[in-house]
């Protein structure tokens, strides 16, 4: 569907029940009986077996990540030894070899179509060649998080600033760990070594503590972003030409929801995941929608993947260091990169590009604007977070143009079929965006830290919990956004 982010991916884990009734209590209690050197060599399998259930259908993608881990390992070491002897020149030609492997497998499962049909139409290629297999390859869930963390963790051996892992059993564990491998958060090598090099005794304080935390996660994901998203759904099947203005910005807000909470909760979960293995994981998002800019937003979304350009790309460009054109240079290919990142197609690279606008125009005088005017920055913000993620969830060119024409109705449209439409999908999900609101806050954050080892606070989870499952009994599940990346 044009209208709603569509999965483009091999099968998805998309029966939780599966997950949270059987793998994850299987898994964690053989982890917690293996003696600590065994811990890692079942992390591994625990995880190729969990990656294996989630692309049944191609079978043979199994051997992307197992070939990532095999080649990466062995680059890093190449990269490391050389280094240690002063053969700087082998060392760079070896880094270069793996960023030129894990970019060009991206490449190929990700973009060669999306370009391979962008080509087409400016240059005469036989209709043969674009019909080939190698151009039409379905995406492999999670190739782009575990892509990127490869990537980093050659680059930082090549820095010298993280040693080469020399069991490649432990590299396997770090780039295939299950609680994040399909959709994040990135996480480097340099912060988890240490929990990989000496797995400590599972204890029953840290499962109790991370399950309280998927807990929360699963709520945020089952009972907010789906019914958020269910409402961005039937408005897309009923048609954008046929909304009322306000029906199309009662949208507009439940899919910004949908993906704040979709991703955040997916991130919280796997936070929760790595506590019960005694793994830490880094945070990934820091309330964004309390942003007053588009500058802090994404200061506060995605902060791995924001970590992992700002390291690897723009700082390395120069930054902000060599003057005011090449930092905006630098500006504009992260975000270039980060819109073809989330998908090969021309809204991410336009939302991308808007993205780099916005955040220009900031840094150049709106800034401070902002930050000294409250009523302003709020202002701003509710429309340039709400038509950016328009801009990122309508592929079809055609169909965003008319969901604009709703949104702002004085550029002239035709008349509404049902004017009072919002009214009924109102009554109907008022509740969701009350509590959408209030969960993009910090204050339900503060009272879940203060009160989940209390009996209020656990009977809360437990309710919390139920719902969740229920929603999952009933079919209100939708498999999470950021699988597709």
């Amino acid at each position: 569907s044009t209208k709603r982010l569509s999965t483009h991916g091999v099968d998805l884990p998309d029966t939780p029940g599966q997950f949270i009734f059987l793998f994850l209590p299987i898994f964690l209690v053989m982890y917690s009986l293996l003696p600590l050197p065994w811990k890692n060599t079942f992390l591994l399998l625990g995880s190729i077996l969990f990656y294996g259930y989630g692309i049944r259908s191609h079978p043979s993608y199994i051997f992307l990540i197992l070939f990532s881990i095999v080649i990466n390992y062995g680059l890093a070491k190449w990269i490391g030894r050389n280094i240690r002897r002063q053969r700087y020149s082998l060392s760079r030609t070896c880094l270069m070899a793996g960023i030129f492997y894990n970019a060009g497998i991206l490449f190929l499962f990700k973009y060669a179509h999306f370009f391979m049909i962008q080509i087409s139409r400016i240059l005469p290629i036989p209709e043969t060649v674009q019909a080939l297999p190698v151009f039409h390859l379905e995406l492999p869930i999670g190739i782009s998080f575990y892509t990127f963390q490869a990537m980093s963790y050659l680059i930082d051996v090549y820095r010298g600033t993280s040693p080469y892992d020399r069991s490649l059993v432990d590299f396997g564990a770090y780039l295939s760990m299950f609680p994040q491998l399909i959709a994040g958060p990135i996480v480097t090598y340099q912060s988890v070594r240490k929990y990989l090099k000496a797995p400590r005794p599972v204890k029953l304080l840290s499962i109790s503590e991370g399950a309280k935390i998927f807990v929360f996660g699963l709520g945020l994901k089952v009972i907010l972003a789906n019914q958020m998203g269910s409402l961005w759904t039937t408005i897309g099947n009923i048609g954008y030409e046929s909304i009322s203005t306000p029906l199309a910005w009662m949208g507009m807000m439940a899919r910004s929801f949908q993906i704040y909470f979709d991703f955040f909760g997916y991130s919280v979960m796997a936070i929760g995941l790595g506590r019960m293995l005694g793994i830490p994981f880094p945070r990934n998002f820091d309330h964004p929608y309390l942003a007053r800019s588009m500058t802090d937003f994404w200061r506060r979304w995605h902060m791995t993947l924001g970590s992992w350009f700002r390291e690897y790309v723009y700082i390395p460009l120069g930054g902000n260091r060599r003057g005011e054109a090449i930092t905006y240079r630098n500006l504009f290919l992260v975000w270039v990169l980060t819109g073809l990142w989330h998908g090969a197609a021309w809204n991410f690279l336009i939302w991308g590009l808007l993205l780099f606008v916005l955040i220009a125009l900031e840094k150049r005088f709106l800034y401070r604007f902002l930050n000294q005017n409250g009523l302003a920055a709020f202002v701003y913000m509710f429309f340039a977070v709400n038509l950016t993620w328009a801009v990122f969830s309508i592929t079809d060119g055609g169909e965003l143009l008319m969901f604009l024409s709703r949104l702002f109705p004085f550029f002239g449209r035709q008349e509404v079929p049902f004017p009072g439409d919002f009214i009924k999908y109102g009554k109907e999900f008022w509740l969701f965006f009350i509590l959408s609101v209030l969960f993009s806050t910090r204050l339900p954050y503060r009272i879940f830290a203060r009160t989940k080892d209390r009996l209020g606070g656990q009977l809360a989870l437990l309710i919390f919990y139920g719902v969740a499952l229920y929603s999952l009994y009933r079919g209100l599940n939708d498999p999470f956004l950021y699988f597709r990346f």
